[in-house]
């Protein structure tokens, strides 16, 4: 932190003053500043962009001006200044304060009134062990903090480093002038820089004598010559030494590297010789020890329909036995009289695997047949698992027979244990192979190795080397393979084990290490979190395992915990310091005991584990909650939880919960609670898909169950283009059209941004934003015209390459180099000549900060166009039965993450769905393949009204009563943890959420965030025409019937903790109440997209009464996500259409049947181009039971395609 390493306790005088908040957020410092409200309103805090270094903010006319206080090489402090202006320095912070406490220094305005750190009481927690421990656990005896993958440790390294840096400097400083003397006198050598230069290169001296030794070993069976040469030039450069070692070491590097050059075509040549004598060639070593996985048969049932079943006359039973080793599917259907007809399909012959959405054990298979024709056949299993069970061993028969070199995708199995203090038992096999309670692996493939293994451990009593020998030990038994410890990090009993599979031990490289201590006073390492990252090829893992505060009431420690294992864990590329470690990886992994427990009566959780009715806990589990507000783990991933809670057992069983204990400081209780947790999250548009979460019902030494989940993952080879760095002419370009960002600030600096990615040599930066304006003090939308943005120019132009490419952008001011949000983009959806919309949220230090979107294309030359299909791509999930007619096949583009979205005319990779985020508006083809794209309003009324601005608009939409025929909508009940299923009508080929599909899912919100209760109605149906409809209604598109009486704030049940009903929450920022005037419709909303469910019914809050003080006097939970709607935000010329519901009105009137239309108005059809979709399930949905009507209806939307 700036405030201890800007040189102790000199800088800030004898003891910290008040107004020095240490490493407190820049967001933060805002808010604080915004509550006290006076011009001259100061604090001082530390830099975010430079170490040792502060930062004074300074309120002046509701707007926070921040000025960078910089140490120079004497440790004196200045403030930072203007080109050309003598900065005035000063020894201490007090005395830099001191002096602009007086008028007219320079500043915008004299400091005033400084605003006070709040001291929070150091209270003795004694958060130990659970709160069970009277003492805390000292560390153990192996308190190693890592055991590095190489012979040395980064330390070591860096030592090395400093230390040919200090050896260079001091012949610079003192030897040179020597060499200089010797040379005025005649010499002919320079002893003391060949002095200088062997100890420089002493290290290097002694790595390269170790890879002439292994070379040597090489040598000696491929190639005997040369290794008679390293041999001699080993044992002559034992006894050589002074101005010889300088020469010999030369000499050493040009034999190695002739013999690097060299020994793989002589070693070719050998094994091509030995291939001659011997046909049978041994398997490689990592395959000759694993287990061979036996064939596997499915009892399956053929898909037909009644009508083809009776004219078939045949039993429609068959048997699929999947060979993986032989490569083979054999389709087997059994006939009359116990006979049999087969047909074998080799694994280059299975041509696609199709999921049904719907029906969640029914798999279609693409067959190739002869002549270029194939032919698909629908299965149903005996279960969902039985068919996961399926496609998982067709997807490793398929990977073990291709011929690529390097793997699309892996398996990764991660668990998280606390142990109790105390060893684990003997056995821990149900552990690693995914027995016991919830979504669990089918016993076909509970066997099958995975490709990486992830063992986090809590209150871990057992010394480093024996827990990985133990764990190598148990995998060795069910694997039958040698599995290599990559990384073991440890902080005190917390640990976290790495192991691969041998085969790919070299596929690992960039390891990295850390940890954070997050116990009392952030000193201790009993709480805290232990860290590994790595590249595997070409895509960057990291692995978080935290052991976070316990007691049921210490949720805000717990989310700081969560914010300080996030800032300072100090894992992956060094170049991204910028950016906090969720955004580093392509995937992150976050698992431990996060200690978050259920906020109910523990009568009532006993009652509902008995009945195994887990939703109801889920609503008030304490981790869901606070991610509902967005107060942690911002857009991460966690897997349903379908299994019991895993703490707190009595040891010795599983049959029985201990909720209490008494205290000295009386009764303790801990209620059951889901406290051991794995989450994720992972770049947009990459691949990986959760196929169990669950825990073991069998291992009981501890009060808590091992958890464990398994993942597929998508993973990028290190790319080698065969055509070369591309010429002038076949360079790839990333353009950018234009970017606007609407920031969470009150400052009104200027801003640039960032460019980082893999596939650009360095980072770049855009030119300072052209364009800024604000409606409200607290928010500020900047944007950069094409002129201020920079061409980016990727290393290799391949759309194979690109397409697996990333983008991180981060948003900096220019006055103090922070970041005020950043966000990753995929380049794979951007991949075109046209250009391409995207629009994503931004967030710092954990919290979301705004949002950004923008106009742009990568521009692949055509003689770089060629790709090929991934693994993962090879499974589908078909789309026919909620949007089209039976019995069609409808593939589904790949597509990426839910909460970066582009918008695009025909886009090659369709968003999918997401859930409760604002997104730019998606389009739908139109029948001549053109689609338009809705324009959006910068009106949003809160802007206005909250600044004590009239503004026509939210004049109008306070007055305006809602249309009393607007149906009314079901919400959709809150479920924890559980996704939010749409209605049929929202579901359509390239937006319907797949069920096992490549996506990478939209973390869940459980429950959906509170609307303002009972003031808000759904708005009446809108004119569809061309125009698209978002995905998910925006928030904004819901009226406000006239204000009533101002009432109290009342806030929906999903905020409500126990009994008290009282908010946890007690931030107070002008977003909140943009919030609540945001989720209202205003001019110049485009129409919803036909694939949108219809707005759902919410709450009421008192709005005009919540916005006439500010700070608020109750706070509004705050979600910049769902604060901001989209059109609320961006600008555009557009109006609404007002629409509607006379279209479909009057075609049920004219047929008749005008009393289906609440019903169909009332599950989102709403609009005549859209009902083209519809299906009979639709309409027996929507109330039309009658087959006559039905078929009525049916017939008369085919004629009006017809017509078109």
């Amino acid at each position: 932190m700036a405030g201890g390493g800007g040189g102790g306790v000199t800088p800030l005088g004898p003891a910290p003053p008040m107004w020095y908040h240490r490493d407190l957020s820049r967001a933060a410092a805002e808010e604080l500043l915004a509550r006290a409200g006076r011009d001259g309103s100061f604090l001082v805090r530390d830099s975010e962009s430079v170490n040792g270094a502060y930062a004074l903010c300074v309120l002046f006319q509701k707007h926070v001006h921040t000025y960078r206080i910089l140490p120079d090489d004497e440790g004196f402090l200045a403030v930072q200044t203007s080109q050309g202006v003598q900065p005035k320095r000063f020894k201490t912070l007090p005395e830099l304060v001191s002096l602009y406490l007086q008028p007219n220094q320079g500043l915008v305005t004299t400091l005033l009134y400084a605003v006070d750190r709040e001291e929070t009481a150091v209270t003795d927690d004694r958060d130990y062990s659970d709160g069970e421990d009277e003492k805390p656990p000292l560390p153990p005896r192996s308190a190693s903090t890592s055991t590095p993958p190489g012979p040395e440790t980064p330390t070591e390294s860096t030592l090395a480093a400093n230390g040919l840096s200090t050896i260079s400097h001091e012949y610079l400083k003192g030897s040179y002038a020597l060499d200089l003397e010797a040379v005025k006198q005649g010499a002919s050598s320079l002893p003391h820089l060949n002095k200088t230069l062997v100890a420089s290169c002493k290290r290097l001296n002694g790595e390269v004598d170790k890879v002439l030794s292994g070379l040597e070993i090489l040598s000696k069976v491929f190639d005997q010559q040369s290794a008679f040469m390293v041999t001699k030039m080993i044992q002559q450069s034992v006894n050589q030494g002074g101005d010889q070692e300088l020469e010999n070491l030369v000499t050493k590097l040009a034999i190695l590297k002739d013999l690097l050059s060299s020994i793989e075509k002589k070693a070719l040549k050998a094994l091509q010789d030995m291939s001659l004598s011997s046909p049978c060639s041994p398997p490689p070593f990592s395959m000759r020890h694993s287990k061979a996985i036996p064939v596997q048969a499915f009892e399956v049932k053929l898909d037909v329909y009644l009508a083809e079943l009776t004219k078939i006359g045949k039993s429609q039973k068959y048997t699929l036995s999947v060979d993986v080793e032989g490569g083979r599917l054999v389709v087997m259907k059994k006939v009359k009289d116990n006979q049999e007809d087969w047909t074998t399909f080799t694994h280059d012959k299975i041509r696609q695997l199709i999921k049904s959405q719907r029906v969640q054990n029914k798999l279609g298979i693409v067959f190739e047949k002869e002549k270029d024709k194939s032919q698909r056949k629908d299965f149903i299993f005996a279960s969902a698992k039985k068919r996961e069970a399926f496609c998982q061993l067709l997807q490793l028969m398929k990977n073990k027979h291709s011929n690529q070199d390097e793997p699309d995708m892996i398996s990764i199995f991660i668990g998280t244990w606390n142990m109790g203090s105390v060893p684990s038992p003997k056995s821990v096999a149900s552990w690693v192979l995914c027995r016991g309670l919830g979504k669990t692996l089918d016993e076909m493939t509970v066997t099958i190795p995975h490709d990486l293994y992830v063992f986090g451990s809590q209150e871990n009593s057992v010394c480093d080397r024996e827990w990985v020998e133990s764990l190598r030990a148990v995998l060795k038994e069910q694997t039958e393979l040698d599995y290599k410890p990559i990384a073991v990090q440890t902080l005190w009993s917390i640990k976290l084990a790495v192991l691969v599979k041998p085969e790919h031990e070299n596929r690992i490289s960039h390891v990295g290490m850390s940890s954070v201590k997050t116990g009392i006073a952030n000193t201790l390492g009993n709480k805290g979190a232990v860290g590994v990252s790595f590249m595997f090829n070409g895509t960057s893992f990291g692995f978080v395992n935290c052991h976070l505060t316990s007691g049921n009431e210490k949720i805000a420690r717990r989310n700081q915990n969560y914010l300080d294992i996030l800032r300072l864990l100090s894992l992956g590329d060094k170049q991204l310091s910028s950016f906090d470690i969720s955004l580093r990886f392509t995937h992150l992994f976050w698992l431990g005991d996060l200690n978050y427990r259920l906020d109910m009566d523990i009568q009532e959780i006993l009652n509902y584990i008995n009945r195994k009715e887990f939703e109801p806990l889920l609503k008030v589990d304490q981790l869901n909650l606070e991610r509902e507000k967005n107060k942690v783990f911002l857009r991460f991933a966690e897997e349903e939880i379908s299994f019991p809670p895993t703490y707190r057992y009595e040891r010795g069983s599983r049959d029985t919960y201990v909720w209490q204990k008494q205290k000295a400081t009386g009764m303790r209780t801990n209620v059951p609670s889901w406290c051991d947790r794995i989450l994720w999250k992972s770049y947009p548009e990459t691949h990986i898909v959760c196929n169990s979460y669950g825990c073991t019902d069998d291992i009981v030494t501890s009060d808590h169950s091992p958890v464990f989940g398994t993942f597929e993952v998508g993973v990028t080879s290190q790319f080698v283009s065969k055509k070369g760095l591309p010429k002038s002419s076949e360079q790839a370009y990333i353009e950018f059209e234009s970017i606007e960002a609407i920031v969470k600030t009150a400052s009104r600096t200027k801003f640039f941004i960032e460019f980082y990615s893999t596939c650009l040599e360095e980072f770049k930066k855009s030119y300072e934003n052209d364009s800024q304006s604000s409606d409200n003090v607290n928010f500020l939308r900047v944007g950069w015209s094409n002129k201020q943005l920079t061409t980016l120019k990727p290393l290799l132009s391949e759309i194979e390459y690109l397409q697996d490419q990333h983008l991180l952008l981060t948003v900096k001011s220019v006055d103090g180099y922070e970041s005020y949000g950043e966000c990753v983009l995929a380049l794979k959806s951007m991949i075109g000549s046209t250009a391409q919309q995207f629009h994503t949220y931004l967030s710092h230090r954990g919290e979301e900060t705004g949002n950004i979107r923008g106009s742009m294309r990568v521009r692949v030359p055509a003689e770089r166009m060629g790709t090929r299909e991934r693994l993962y791509e090879w499974i589908s999930v078909d789309q026919d039965e909620t949007s089209g007619p039976k019995g069609k096949s409808t593939m589904v583009s790949r597509v990426g993450h839910e909460y970066v979205k582009s918008v695009q005319p025909n886009p090659p990779f369709p968003p999918a769905q997401r859930h409760c985020l604002p997104i730019p508006k998606l389009t739908r083809d139109t029948p001549d393949g053109e689609s338009s794209i809705g324009k959006n309003s910068f009106n949003n009324p809160a802007y206005y009204i909250l600044e004590g601005v009239p503004h026509p608009s939210a004049a109008e939409l306070l007055s305006s009563p809602t249309s009393p025929t607007a149906p009314p909508v079901k919400a959709p009940p809150p479920s924890a943890g559980a996704r939010t299923k749409p209605p049929p009508a929202a579901s359509g080929p390239a937006h319907s959420r797949t069920v096992g599909s490549t996506l990478n899912r939209p973390p869940p919100d459980f429950p959906p965030p509170p609307l303002p209760k009972g003031a808000l109605e759904t708005a009446a149906a809108e004119a569809q025409l061309s125009k698209p409809r978002s995905l998910y209604p925006d928030l904004a598109e819901v009226r406000i019937p006239p204000a009533g009486p101002a009432g109290p704030l009342v806030m929906g049940d999903g905020f409500r903790r126990g009994a008290a009903g009282a908010l946890d929450d007690q931030s107070c920022s002008v977003l909140q109440m943009a919030k609540t005037l945001s989720e209202s419709e205003f001019p110049g909303q485009p129409p919803r997209a036909p694939s949108a469910p219809p707005p759902v019914r919410a709450p009421t809050i008192g709005i005009l009464d919540a916005c006439r003080t500010f700070p608020p006097r109750n706070p509004i939970p705050e979600s910049i996500a769902e604060d901001m709607p989209e059109e609320a935000l961006w600008g555009s010329s557009s109006s609404s259409l007002s629409v509607g519901e006379s279209s479909v009105g009057e075609w049920l009137q004219r047929l008749g049947l005008e009393r289906y239309e609440q019903g169909l108005l009332h599950n989102g059809w709403d609009d005549l181009e859209f009902l083209s979709d519809i299906t009979e399930e639709d309409l027996e949905e929507a109330g039309v039971l009658d087959p006559a009507h039905k078929q009525i209806l049916l017939e008369s939307l085919r004629q009006q395609q017809q017509q078109k």
